[in-house]
């Protein structure tokens, strides 16, 4: 995490320079900006890291692994697709989620359904899909993508198998 830290880091203070050295303040409006993305994110992201926290702790290791680890075959990797797109938010809930559940014992390859079947599926993300694009594109986009996440799973499985962590 130290290195995308330093990226991430040098990167907001390149832009606030360039913000600074044109003079018109606008340094001072992304850094308002940012304050308010900040107040509204994070009591979300506070929770999301509790919740990948707590299932560290709480799930015990031999369940999620019967259920959502490598010994659940296509099972977990159908479990970590339908979770996934029923979990609500961003990449700031889904992806800690995930971290959490692969630090407890859930494979590589129900984690990537998982953030798959979230990234293709969103089913939070329906009614706005609906009401902008219609029902017929919806429907289009989903069976085109309804296979992908439980495909990519599968992959993912194929290539970590053998691996140790």
């Amino acid at each position: 995490m130290l290195i995308p830290t330093i990226i991430m880091g040098a990167l907001a203070m390149i832009l606030l320079f360039i913000g600074y050295y044109k003079g018109q303040g606008q340094h001072i409006d992304g850094m308002r900006l940012a304050l308010r993305m900040t107040v509204q994110i994070l009591p979300l992201l506070v929770f999301a890291f509790i919740v990948a926290g707590m299932v560290q702790v709480l799930v015990p290791r031999e369940l999620l692994s019967e259920w959502v680890g490598a010994e659940s075959g296509m099972r977990g990797i159908l479990i970590g697709t339908v979770a996934g797109a029923l979990v609500p938010g961003g990449p700031y809930v889904s992806l800690p989620t995930a971290a959490g559940l692969l630090r407890a014992g859930a494979s590589v390859g129900t984690m990537v359904a998982f953030l798959t079947g979230w990234s293709l599926w969103a089913i939070s993300r329906l009614p706005m899909e609906v009401g902008i694009m219609g029902w017929k594109f919806t429907l289009i986009r989903i069976a085109s993508t309804f296979f992908f996440p439980p495909i990519a799973g599968l992959i993912a499985q194929v290539i970590t198998a053998g691996v140790k962590p």
